[in-house]
């Protein structure tokens, strides 16, 4: 396995680690939690009644017994006996049927609570900026939507099954004590003992679990990256040491599971031992006071009954400990998330942007997203409706980011943009966006739904036959027709059953089928290879016509005819004309169209 591998197994064991940090208990999250549940209130109050009376019965039981031997059994009372029979099966009774309602409704409002959340933060996500996924990973995202709510959602478990076991310890504390104050105590020294033992065990056994969590990452990275990198890993003959790899980041995996697996073996007879010490106490102090004559048969039993169930909610409540503060980590996470304010936002009074000609001016902009690292600097524009504006200049010379300003992606630090002589930032995003068809240079399909759906992706009042004829108009409408289902057939992952050329020419169709004013095309053409581009160009100049068309430019083809070509360097523009005025002038257009590229940096 490479180093690199281990650097990501290890960054993973790391990260699921920083989520175990911080304090125990945090009562902002808590309270952040409260609108989620307050639905629910009366199930969550119904549900811990049911709690109640459920440890009730689990206390009432061994008392009960004891009841029985030394007030009946003892007493030959066979009337008395018939009768404790039928409070047992009542007290089994209950015992059942508040075990099940208590945890149905724990469930429900488990579930409802962790949709709520998700469908929250979903809803938030859509409306962040553009700059927040420039700023974050995808992955550290969906695992805050994902991992996190599930994280969060055991909150409301923990706090009820703690509930649950802080009620039991405390009755069979309460009870043990008051049945017999010398022996309950005598019993109760195991305890002292039990918490020792098992925070000695979670010190040590959380550091093998540890190992064991790193092992499986670089396992796992080993894998991904041998099934990833198959082709280039066949190429270079390099199996064989991949085999050597695997199998000590195997063998490495086995060793941390012993490991963990012996320390798992500990505790439960370190428990059982203790729980023997404590029974052995009741036994030897309970049978002296018995043949003494000053203690009763049934306390003694009912203390051992008392004994097998004392340890039980500590070693629950131990358990619960790590996973509480998990809770309280991710809880904060998904809360951080949820305080985001979206950069981009509506005015209150944003107006609706009715059908516009198409003309277009950026006054005086600049655009940063760190204020120490500038990216325009005063750019000055004008766009007539129904032109062609290409622009064109080196990788990071501020393209994208002037298209990307246009589309609200951002907003501009100084200056204004204005579309049909009203500023961008005083209408509504989704009016803005109906007048914009864009077509991206990586063009991204939606599986799980057919090639219409995705061309009707962002205008799904479109009919059937706009469809068609948006697709036909892109040269796209052959080769749908020649799937299995046509138009109704469904695409793979981000399209991988079309090609990459068949790909774009949908996004194309996407781009045009809602007749769009304006047309954006970031290197629509780069990634198709040249008989396609041939094909569509036709369609292009046709489609264009009558429209407002702004194009980053990968191939000198493609900006030829364009009304404007505006070059742009470090941030600003340092020419614009058309072709042939621009060749005349024999300035960067020129060195560029000489040869035969529009990437300044590969001339310069």
């Amino acid at each position: 396995m490479s180093m690199s591998s281990r650097v990501r197994a290890k960054r993973v064991v790391q990260e699921y680690e920083s989520r175990r940090s911080g304090p125990h208990f945090d009562l902002s999250v808590v309270l952040r939690m409260g609108p989620y549940i307050r639905p629910h209130l009366v199930r969550v109050v119904f549900l811990t009644a049911a709690l109640l009376l459920y440890t009730a019965t689990v206390v009432a039981l061994p008392k009960l017994i004891q009841v029985t031997i030394d007030d009946y059994v003892t007493a030959a009372n066979l009337i008395g006996l018939r009768w404790i029979a039928v409070g047992f099966i009542v007290v089994g009774a209950v015992q059942m049927v508040t075990d099940i309602v208590h945890k149905k409704q724990m469930a429900y409002v488990g579930q409802k609570t962790l949709l709520a959340l998700r469908l929250d933060m979903f809803t938030h996500l859509q409306r962040l900026s553009m700059s927040y996924y420039d700023r974050n990973e995808a992955g550290k995202t969906m695992s805050r939507v994902q991992d996190d709510v599930r994280q969060l959602q055991s909150v409301l478990s923990i706090g009820v099954s703690t509930f649950s076991d802080v009620l039991s310890l405390g009755g069979i504390i309460a009870m043990m004590l008051w049945m017999d104050p010398l022996l309950g105590g005598l019993t109760l020294t195991v305890a002292p003992v039990m918490v020792l033992v098992l925070a000695w065990w979670q010190r040590f056994a959380r550091r093998a679990f540890m190992r064991a969590r790193i092992a499986i990452a670089d396992v796992h990275a080993g894998l991904q990256e041998n099934i990833a990198g198959a082709r280039a890993i066949q190429s270079l003959h390099r199996e064989g040491v991949n085999i050597k790899d695997f199998n000590r980041a195997n063998r490495e995996n086995m060793l941390a599971n012993m490991e963990a697996t012996r320390y798992s073996a500990i505790l439960p007879p370190a428990v059982d031992f203790l729980s023997a010490t404590a029974l052995a106490i009741v036994v030897l102090v309970g049978g002296s006071l018995a043949i003494r004559g000053t203690l009763e048969v049934g306390i003694i039993i009912a203390f051992a009954l008392y004994v097998q169930h004392f340890f039980e909610p500590i070693q629950s409540l131990t358990s619960q400990f790590s996973s509480l503060q998990r809770a309280m980590v991710a809880g904060r996470r998904i809360f951080e998330l949820l305080d985001i304010e979206p950069e981009v936002v509506e005015k209150p009074d944003a107006a609706e942007l009715a059908t516009v000609k198409g003309e277009i001016r950026y006054e005086g902009v600049y655009f940063h997203y760190d204020p120490d690292t500038p990216v325009l600097k005063r750019i000055d524009l004008q766009i007539e409706p129904g032109q062609t504006v290409a622009f064109v200049g080196p990788t990071g010379a501020g393209k994208t980011s002037i298209m990307s300003l246009l589309l609200r992606f951002y907003d501009v630090t100084d200056g204004r943009i204005l579309i049909d002589g009203q500023d961008i930032r005083d209408v509504t995003l989704a009016s803005l966006a109906r007048q914009m068809g864009v077509v991206p240079q990586e063009p991204y399909l939606f599986s799980a739904t057919s090639v219409a759906d995705n061309i009707r992706y962002n205008r799904p009042d479109v009919s059937n036959e706009e469809i068609v004829r948006a697709a036909t108009a892109v040269g796209a409408h052959d080769f749908i027709m020649a799937l299995p289902k046509g138009y109704d057939s469904p695409l793979q992952e981000r399209g991988g059953n079309l090609s990459m050329g068949q790909r774009q020419l949908i996004s194309f169709a996407r781009a045009i089928v809602g007749d769009p004013r304006v047309l954006l095309l970031d290197e629509a053409t780069a990634n198709i290879d040249t008989e396609s581009e041939r094909m569509i160009q036709k369609a292009l100049d046709e489609l264009m016509r009558g429209r407002t068309a702004i194009v980053i430019a990968h191939r000198l083809s493609t900006v030829r005819h364009a009304d404007n070509i505006v070059v742009v360097d470090k941030g600003q523009i340092v020419e614009q004309g058309t072709h042939a005025e621009l060749i005349a002038k024999g300035g960067r257009y020129s060195v560029m169209s000489a040869a035969n590229t529009l990437e300044l940096d590969e001339v310069e």
